[in-house]
Formats: structure tokens, C-alpha cells, sequence
């Protein structure tokens, strides 16, 4: 090989060795970039949270997501679907920062699994019913029946244990329960159907079955165990509140902003969710009656919290008499230790008070 070819062979070679470094550079810094773009943007994180249930009353993660809630908090939320138990397990890993939960997280919290109550989400989203023609008249009859629920241990099994321990029934052991899938358990106790005696549903559910002719033994909207308390709370991850608190304050004040919007707009929540097909109906008047009936909050400060505390309090003595909590049970220490709040001492803020474009433009 000669001098010149040898020359020629070097330059093409440094050319080249320069453009893959400037492309490099270019490729590098671009992406740097879309990273800083994306953290100033989510400097919380991303996260998922468990809430594609088909229920109403898993509204405020719906409009925090929609209205843009969760990003005015720096957090970008993807909603997933799952069961009871993968909630759980999705807390306790830490997968899910928090999660819209129910009473059957009590006993969850009570065996060990590191949760913690931070805050009441709404009221009144549970129906125990008995299909036309029974001759079950209250919940005094219930005694020796067999009822439906869509999963052992979940919240309408707890709610209708604390009904049934009230009026002189053991739960565990004058009624038999039957598990089905959400989507069935509706229509099994139909006329011809001998599979149970009465179900325990959740809305819309349940609001639609009485439409068919199903008498209420028990409406945890008006009844007088359940009539103004929380049915539905907000757990958080007991890992994610010591590895990330911010997030989680941060999470639960784009729940309180959703909570408060859907106060001051509950058919337009109630358009927004089943046009995105969040929820398992599409009669916008009944959606609308449900969210109306949930009586969120139009603001939040320390009555609020101190409701979460004492209907905490209350489940865990009414638990206790079902088996769902121990009897040895202290229900005062057991909440002094599980619920926690992560906004004490923090700037109580009306998020109403804020403009339109800061909740979501809700006048567009």
C-alpha cells in the first residue's frame, strides 16, 4: 500500500470516527434532554395505581387522571385493573404508592401487611339485597341462608357481617358465603336461579338490581350502622411512605382536588366516566344520583381527617364482633398504629378557592 492510498485510507477513517462522535453526541444530548423534559414535567415519578374496577365509586382516581390532577402534582398515573388480592400484594411491594380501599384491608393490616389509613374517600356504595319474591323480610332472616359476594373477605362480606353480627347472627358460622365473579354475582339470585338466598353488591350494581325488583335489607348509604362514615378510605404503601412521602402527599392532594371537582360537578364526572368506560353503565342519571349520594367533599381540612380516625375506629369495634378482627383486639391501639396522617402540620388549602385552569378547566 502506498504513502497516498494510506493517507487517504486515515482521513476517511477519521471522518468517520468524527461523525459517529458527533452523532453521538447528538443522539445523547437529545435524549438527555426528552429525560430532563420528562423529570421537570413528573418530578414525582411515575406510578400505578389499581382502579380500573368498573365502579363508581372509584371516581376521584378517574378524574384526578382526566382532569389532569395527578400531573398539577408532578406525577404521571397509569390505572390498572386487578382484584383485591393483587392490591394487596401491589401495596405491600410498593408497586401501588396508595390504593382507594375498603374495610377488608383492616384485617390485611392487622396480620402484617405494611399499610397504613391515610385518609376517608366517601360514603354509601354497598346494598345487601334479596331477589322478588323472597321471604326474607330482614336481616334477622338471614340466619342459615346462603349469600353472594363478589370475594371472601372483601368489603361487601364485611359490610354484611357487621350487619348480620348486629342482629344477632355469627357470620362465621350461621350463614354460608359464595364466592362469584363481579360480572355474574348480580343475576344469581334471578328467579330460577337456586344458587342463594340474598348478595351483597356494589354500586352500580346494586341500584340496577333493585331497579329489577330487589328488595334492600341494608343500604350503607342510609342505614344507621354505616349512615354518614367512610365506606371507602385511602391506604398507602407502608414502603412507599418511607421511601417516597412526598409522592404520597402529593397523590392524596390530586385525590382531594378530584373528590372536590366531582362534588361541584357530578353529572359532568358522571358523563366523563362512562365516556371513557370507567364504569359498568351508561345511565348518566343513575351515575349522577351515586356520585351525589357519595357526598364528597367540596373542601378538606382537619374534620376531614379526624372523620378517617374515628370511622376507623368504629369499623375496627364493629370488625371485631364479626371475626373479620380478632376479639383480643385492642381497636384503639390497632388505629393508633394504622392510621396515619400525612398532611398534619401542613397548610390546610380549599383547592376550590383555586382558579379554573388549576382544577382542571372545568368551565371549558
Amino acid at each position: 500500500m502506498n504513502n497516498k492510498m494510506s493517507e487517504k485510507i486515515s482521513s476517511v477513517t477519521m471522518l468517520i470516527a468524527v461523525v459517529a462522535v458527533i452523532a453521538s453526541s447528538c443522539s445523547g444530548e437529545g435524549k438527555k434532554k426528552h429525560i430532563e423534559t420528562t423529570d421537570e414535567k413528573f418530578p414525582l415519578g411515575r406510578v400505578e395505581l389499581q382502579a380500573l374496577s368498573g365502579s363508581a365509586c372509584v371516581a376521584p382516581s378517574y378524574i384526578a387522571k382526566e382532569k389532569g390532577f395527578f400531573e398539577q402534582e408532578g406525577i404521571d398515573v397509569t390505572l390498572v385493573g386487578g382484584d383485591f388480592e393483587t392490591n394487596k400484594v401491589g401495596l405491600a411491594t410498593g408497586r401501588f404508592p396508595v390504593a382507594n380501599g375498603d374495610f377488608g384491608f383492616f384485617p390485611a393490616a392487622y396480620n402484617g401487611l405494611d399499610i397504613k389509613l391515610i385518609a376517608g374517600l366517601h360514603q354509601g356504595c354497598i346494598q345487601v339485597l334479596v331477589p322478588p319474591g323472597s321471604d326474607i323480610r330482614t336481616a334477622k332472616d338471614l340466619a342459615g341462608k346462603r349469600i353472594g359476594v363478589d370475594e371472601i373477605g372483601g368489603s361487601p362480606m364485611a359490610v354484611t357481617s357487621v350487619l348480620l353480627a348486629n342482629n344477632g347472627i355469627d357470620p362465621q358460622k350461621d350463614v354460608t358465603w359464595i364466592p362469584f365473579p363481579r360480572d355474574i354475582l348480580p343475576t344469581v339470585a334471578d328467579k330460577g336461579n337456586d344458587e342463594v338466598d340474598a348478595v351483597a353488591l356494589w354500586d352500580p350494581w346494586g341500584p340496577l338490581a333493585i331497579k329489577r325488583g330487589y328488595t334492600v335489607l341494608c343500604d350503607i348509604n342510609t342505614h344507621p350502622l354505616f349512615a354518614g362514615k367512610y365506606c371507602c378510605f385511602i391506604y398507602a404503601s407502608g414502603k412507599q411512605l418511607k421511601e417516597n412521602p412526598e409522592q404520597i402527599k402529593a397523590i392524596l392532594r390530586a385525590f382531594q382536588k378530584a373528590s372536590e371537582w366531582i362534588a361541584e360537578n357530578p353529572e359532568e364526572t358522571a358523563k366523563i366516566v362512562i365516556e371513557k368506560d370507567y364504569v359498568a353503565n351508561t345511565d348518566t342519571a343513575l351515575i349522577t344520583q351515586l356520585l351525589i349520594s357519595y357526598k364528597y367533599h367540596s373542601k378538606h381540612d382537619h374534620t376531614n381527617r379526624q372523620q378517617a380516625h374515628n370511622d376507623a375506629l368504629y369499623f375496627s369495634q364493629e370488625l371485631k364482633k364479626t371475626g373479620f378482627l380478632p376479639a383480643s383486639i385492642d381497636p384503639e391501639k390497632f388505629v393508633e398504629d394504622f392510621y396515619f396522617d400525612v398532611l398534619a402540620g401542613e397548610p390546610e388549602v380549599n383547592h376550590g378557592e383555586k382558579s379554573g385552569h388549576e382544577l382542571g378547566n372545568k368551565h371549558e
